[in-house]
C-alpha cells in the first residue's frame, strides 16, 4: 500500500508539473488557479484533514459558497471531496451560521461572532461531540462566502491547517471598484482592451466572464462596482439601461456584490427635459427622487451614485451658485429612504483661480465640513494632484472630522506605464495610508480616517479605478492582476501589509516553491520605486506627455496652465522644483503640525518629496554630498539600471512558471527598459537646458538630442493612439 501510495503521488506530481510548464496558461483565472498541491506530503496531510463538507442554509450565496468549495477542493486535493448530510468522522468542513445549523449555535461562537459584524468570518479547529472538525462561521450567508474563500487560500499558500483560529472582520465597509467604462465600451485611462461590459447585447446575454468577475472580487472581499465612467453618460440612468445594469446586479447579487452607477449632474436637463438642474429646485428635486425611486424598482440593492461634478467641465452644484454640500445632500436625500449612499468626489480645481492646482480641493471642501448628509462620502484621491508616482498624502485625509472620507486609489496604470510595466501599486497605496496626518495627534493614520475608527465615521469605503478589460488575462500585464489583488485585500484590511500581499498572490498565482516566490517578490517590491526613479524623482511630478500621459513631457506648456508640465517642475536657470512652503503657495499650511514643520523646512523635508514642496538651485547640496543636479541624474540613470537587473532576475523565473505568461511578461520587460530609458534621456536633456551643467561622468549618455524625445510617438502601447 505504501509503494502504491508513492506510486500515486509520483503521478500527480509529474501531471502537475506537466500542466505548469507544458501547457500553456492565459492568465484567465487570475490568483483562483486551483491546482493540485504539488507537495505530496502537504497533500496528504489535507487529504487526511478534509474529508467532507456541510454548508447549512440555501439562500444564492450559501450555493455560491457550497460551488466555490467543491471547486476549490476538487482542485487543490486532486480528487472529489464529498458534500455529506451528519459530521461522522474527523475532518469535516462545517461551514453556516449559528440561525443555520444547531451545531454551530451549540459551538458558542456569539462571543467571538460579535467582533465580526455582517461581513466577518471565524475559521476553527473545534471538538464537536469528540470529533475534530473545522469550522467556517459568520452572522451572515456573506460571512460564509468570504470564508470559504480565505479557507482556499490557506490551502493554495500552503498554510498548515492542523489547528485554526482566525476572527476577520473588513475594517471599510464599501469596498468598490470604479470602472471608466463608456455605454460605447471603450475605457477611459484602460490598456486591457475593451470594457468588460457589451451593453449592445445586455440585457439578454450574459457570458460567464460576468459571473467570473464577481466570483474574482467576492474572493478578495470587493463587495461593489460603479460600472460606468465618472465622466458621466446620463444615458445608463434611461430605461433601456437600468434593465441592462439589472441583469448584471442580478449575476453579481450571490457574490455579495452592490452595484453602483455615475450620476451626470445635469441629467434632469439632458434625458429628463428640465430646463435646469439646480439642486435645490423642487422641479429638480422631484425628478432625482422619482429616478431613484425607478433605479431601486429594478434593482432592490443598488449602492448608490458615483459624482464627478464641477472638475474638467463637467456640470455640478456651481453651475447654479450652490456647493458641492447642496448638489451631494440633494442626491443623498432621495437615496436616503432606500439605503443608497453618494460619492462624491472631491477631484475639483479651476483654472481660473490663480491657486496651486494642489491646495484647491482642500480650500473648496474643508468649509463644508459637518454639512454633508450623514450617507455621503467625499472621495478624495491618495495624493492632492493626481494618481502620480508619488505624492504626499492629499491633506484632506484628517482634515474634515465631521464628514465621511474615502480614498480612491488608482489600480490603472494612467501614470506608471499604462498595462506595459511592471509596477506593484501595494507600496504606493500602503505608503499613503500609513502616513500620518496628525489630526488628533500622534498615530493618526490616514488608515484610522477611512476606516471610521478616528472620527468614529458609521459608514466607511475605499474606491479603486479598476485595470479591467476583455482581454483574455483582464488586465493586460500579468502583474496587473497583483494591483487589483492588493487594492481588494488593501480595502479589506488598510493596515496589511504589501509584501505579505505580494507573497500571497505570488504563491496563488505562480508558485509556491521559494526559489520563485522570493526573486519574484523583490521585483515587485522594488519596481514602484525603480518607476519613481526613472519618471519622477526627488519630487518631481506630473511631467508626462500630454493626452495619453505614457511616455516623458517636461516641455509641455500648451493648454490649460494647470495641465502643463512646466505649472509643476518650474525648472529655470535659478533651479527646479514647485515652491509649496509657507513662503510660497502656502500648501504646506493645509497639513497639521509636525507634518507642516517637516515639509517646510529644506533640511527636514524627505528627499523623496523634496521637488514636490520646494523650489532648489542646481547646486543645492544633497544629503549624498551631491548636487541636486547630479542626484537628478544618478536617479534617473538608478530607475534605468534597476530595470535591466529585473530583467536578468526574471530570465532566472524560466522553468518555474508556464512559459506563455514568462514569455509574456519578458517582451513586456524589453519594452519597459526601453520606455525607462527614453524617460531618463529625455528629462535629463531637458532639464540640462535649464541646469548648463555636464551629466556627472560614469553616467550613461544619452542615445539621442532632445529633439528626437520631443517629436517621439508610439504606437505599441494599449489604449494609447
Amino acid at each position: 500500500m505504501h509503494l502504491f501510495r508513492k506510486i500515486v503521488f509520483s503521478v500527480i506530481l509529474f501531471l502537475a508539473f506537466f500542466n505548469v510548464i507544458a501547457f500553456s496558461e492565459s492568465g484567465y483565472r487570475l490568483w483562483l488557479r486551483y491546482d493540485i498541491i504539488s507537495d505530496p506530503v502537504l497533500l496528504q496531510k489535507y487529504r487526511n484533514s478534509i474529508r467532507g463538507y456541510i454548508y447549512s442554509g440555501n439562500s444564492q450565496i450559501i450555493n455560491v459558497a457550497k460551488k466555490e468549495i467543491m471547486k476549490g477542493l476538487s482542485g487543490l486535493l486532486g480528487s472529489e471531496i464529498p458534500e455529506i448530510s451528519k459530521i461522522k468522522n474527523e475532518s469535516i468542513i462545517l461551514a453556516g451560521t449559528p440561525a443555520d445549523s444547531k451545531i454551530i449555535l451549540s459551538l458558542k461562537l456569539a462571543e467571538d461572532l460579535k467582533t465580526t459584524g455582517e461581513e466577518g468570518f471565524i475559521i476553527r479547529t473545534v471538538k464537536y461531540r469528540k470529533t475534530k472538525i473545522i469550522v467556517i462561521s459568520a452572522n451572515t450567508d456573506k460571512g460564509i462566502l468570504y470564508g470559504t474563500f480565505f479557507f482556499l487560500r490557506l490551502l493554495q499558500t500552503h498554510t498548515d491547517i492542523s489547528n485554526l483560529n482566525i476572527i476577520e472582520a473588513p475594517k471599510v465597509k464599501v469596498r468598490i471598484l470604479n470602472h471608466w467604462d463608456n455605454l460605447n465600451r471603450t475605457v477611459e485611462r484602460g490598456y486591457a482592451g475593451l470594457s468588460l461590459w457589451d451593453w449592445d447585447t445586455l440585457p439578454d446575454s450574459l457570458p460567464e466572464r460576468y459571473t467570473d468577475y464577481a466570483r474574482t472580487n467576492a474572493s478578495i472581499g470587493i463587495n461593489g462596482t460603479v460600472l460606468t465612467n465618472v465622466n458621466a453618460n446620463a444615458r445608463v440612468l434611461t430605461l433601456e439601461y437600468l434593465k441592462k445594469v439589472a441583469a448584471l446586479a442580478n449575476v453579481f447579487r450571490p457574490y455579495g456584490i452592490k452595484v453602483y452607477l455615475t450620476a451626470r449632474f445635469s441629467a434632469p436637463i439632458e434625458i429628463g427635459k428640465l430646463k435646469s438642474a439646480d439642486p435645490l429646485d423642487p422641479e429638480v428635486i422631484n425628478w432625482w427622487k422619482k429616478k431613484i425611486d425607478e433605479i431601486y424598482s429594478y434593482i432592490p440593492d443598488f449602492g448608490g451614485f458615483t459624482v464627478k461634478a464641477n472638475s474638467e467641465g463637467q456640470p455640478g452644484p456651481q453651475n447654479y451658485n450652490r456647493s458641492h454640500a447642496d448638489g451631494a445632500n440633494m442626491l443623498a436625500d432621495a437615496l436616503a429612504p432606500h439605503g443608497g449612499i453618494v460619492m462624491w468626489r472631491a477631484f475639483v480645481y479651476d483654472n481660473n483661480i490663480p491657486e496651486d492646482r494642489a491646495k484647491q480641493a482642500y480650500n473648496e471642501f474643508v468649509p463644508l465640513n459637518g454639512k454633508f448628509r450623514n450617507n455621503v462620502l467625499i472621495q478624495v484621491k491618495n495624493g492632492p494632484v493626481d494618481f502620480q508616482p508619488r505624492e504626499p498624502f492629499h491633506p484632506l485625509f484628517g482634515a474634515m472630522p465631521e464628514t465621511n472620507v474615502m480614498p480612491e486609489f488608482q489600480i490603472t496604470q494612467e501614470y506608471l506605464g499604462a498595462s506595459v510595466h511592471l509596477v506593484y501599486l501595494a507600496p504606493l497605496f500602503e505608503e499613503c495610508l500609513k502616513s500620518d496626518t496628525y489630526a488628533k495627534g500622534n498615530g493618526s493614520l490616514v488608515a484610522s480616517v477611512i476606516d471610521g475608527s478616528l472620527f468614529g465615521n458609521n459608514i466607511t469605503a475605499m474606491a479603486g479605478v479598476a485595470n479591467t478589460g476583455n482581454v483574455e488575462n483582464w488586465t493586460g500585464h500579468p502583474f496587473g492582476q497583483a494591483n487589483w489583488y492588493a487594492f481588494g485585500r488593501l480595502a479589506w484590511n488598510p493596515y496589511e501589509k504589501s509584501e505579505t500581499i505580494a507573497d500571497e498572490w505570488i504563491r496563488m498565482t505562480f508558485s509556491n516553491d521559494s526559489d520563485c516566490i522570493e526573486p519574484i517578490k523583490k521585483i515587485m517590491m522594488q519596481s514602484r520605486e525603480n518607476c519613481v526613479n526613472y519618471m519622477t524623482p526627488l519630487g518631481l511630478h506630473h511631467i508626462m506627455y500630454a493626452g495619453h500621459h505614457y511616455g516623458p513631457g517636461p516641455w509641455v506648456n500648451r493648454g490649460r496652465r494647470d495641465w502643463t508640465s512646466v505649472y509643476y517642475h518650474k525648472a529655470d536657470s535659478n533651479g527646479i522644483g514647485f515652491d509649496r512652503t509657507t513662503a510660497g503657495s502656502d500648501a504646506v499650511s493645509q497639513y497639521f503640525s509636525p507634518v507642516k514643520d517637516i515639509f517646510n523646512n529644506v533640511e527636514t523635508c524627505p528627499e523623496n518629496l523634496l521637488l514636490w514642496f520646494h523650489h532648489l538651485p542646481w547646486d543645492f547640496k544633497m544629503k549624498s554630498g551631491k548636487t541636486l543636479w547630479e542626484e537628478i541624474c544618478i536617479k534617473y540613470h538608478q530607475g534605468v539600471n534597476a530595470v535591466r537587473q529585473m530583467r536578468k532576475d526574471w530570465d532566472l523565473m524560466k522553468g518555474c512558471i508556464d512559459s506563455q505568461r514568462f514569455e509574456q511578461v519578458r517582451e513586456l520587460m524589453a519594452k519597459q527598459e526601453r520606455d525607462a530609458t527614453i524617460w531618463r534621456d529625455a528629462c535629463i536633456l531637458y532639464f540640462q537646458t535649464f541646469s548648463r551643467r555636464p551629466i556627472p561622468a560614469g553616467l550613461e549618455k544619452p542615445l539621442h538630442p532632445l529633439d528626437y524625445y520631443i517629436n517621439h510617438k508610439y504606437s505599441d502601447i494599449p489604449g494609447i493612439k
